[in-house]
């Protein structure tokens, strides 16, 4: 028996003897007291209420595919390879390890309820807790010389800023290169990988998404973060209804992206951008000035005394100094 099962079952808020939860998986009341510890090491809260049973305090917010598909618009559902797992090592490395199988012109999109070596850009590591948040990577196809790429990061970026703000988020901004941010902090991130060699002028992406839904504390992380449900806590979030307007609206764009380039996304963008008009400077020191936008690569352009600088991503990160 999985914590998951047991979850379910306690996910209505009563009360549950060891009896009848026992009964109903045919299983030991010994066997349901060790599921209860581990679903609490886990992170969830489980109330052993003395003479009576157990009850969540809080009812858990399960990760499911049949919930997410059901969410998508047709035929969008039949367009995709979904995959849910409840613990990986990372969603990017999962779309990587399954590059070989042939699933009929489908797109992968692999979620995970929980990473244990999840990553950020520039190797960082991606806090994951179990049950809180979204972590989803997709494995996409674009036709073209890896030049075609630039300022994919961005456009993505803006897919996910455009679906939250269909979810009644207002306010969502982006911070070059990949950052979506809410209230001043970070609320998403999107690491953008080249799976392989250029095939036949095919490139092929993995594109990880990680999206801070429940989260309420964090620990060892070097910036102002946010979720969902701090920066907006009069809704209710369902992290499968998230999770479905995520991958349509990344699934949309990338067609976009793949017919037109950035170019459709600049303004847009720009439109969002929190690094405009403030003061930044290279993280290793080789450039300050004013932030003045992007180009149409998706280059981000610095007043540095007059003379525009243009920063590409990979090459150098950016901060605000004010």
């Amino acid at each position: 028996m999985k914590s998951r099962v047991l979850l379910n079952l306690l996910a209505d808020g009563q009360i549950h003897s060891g009896e009848s939860l026992a009964a109903l998986l045919g299983v030991s009341r010994t066997a349901i007291w060790k599921q209860v510890r581990r679903a609490e090491e886990a992170g969830y809260a489980i109330e052993t209420i003395r003479g009576k049973g157990y009850r969540l305090a809080v009812p858990p917010d399960l990760l499911d595919a049949a919930a997410i598909l059901n969410e998508l618009p047709v035929p969008l559902d039949s367009l995709i390879s979904l995959q849910v797992y409840d613990e990986l090592d990372s969603t990017n490395a999962e779309v990587i390890r399954q590059k070989a199988r042939d699933r009929g012109g489908r797109t992968l999109v692999c979620i995970a309820d929980h990473q244990t070596a999840g990553r950020g850009r520039r190797g960082r590591q991606w806090q994951s807790p179990r049950g809180q948040n979204l972590y989803l990577s997709f494995g996409l196809t674009f036709r073209g010389g890896f030049a075609m790429l630039d300022g994919l990061s961005l456009a993505l970026g803006l897919a996910v800023a455009e679906a939250l703000e269909a979810e009644g988020v207002t306010g969502v901004g982006l911070k070059w290169p990949n950052d979506v941010f809410l209230d001043g902090s970070k609320l998403s991130g999107i690491l953008v990988e080249l799976q392989g060699e250029l095939e036949e002028g095919v490139v092929h992406v993995v594109a990880g998404i990680g999206v801070n839904v429940h989260m309420s504390e964090a620990e060892n992380l070097d910036q102002a973060w946010t979720s969902l449900a701090r920066s907006v806590p009069g809704r209710q979030w369902q992290r499968n209804r998230t999770a479905a307007a995520i991958i349509a609206s990344v699934l949309s764009e990338a067609q976009v992206f793949q017919n037109e380039g950035f170019q459709p996304f600049r303004e847009r963008w720009q439109a969002r951008d929190v690094f405009r008009g403030r003061e930044l400077t290279a993280r290793d020191g080789s450039v300050s000035g004013v932030g003045c936008g992007i180009d149409d690569q998706g280059n981000y352009l610095i007043d540095a005394n007059g003379k525009v600088e243009k920063v590409r991503a990979g090459e150098i990160s950016l901060r605000a100094l004010s």
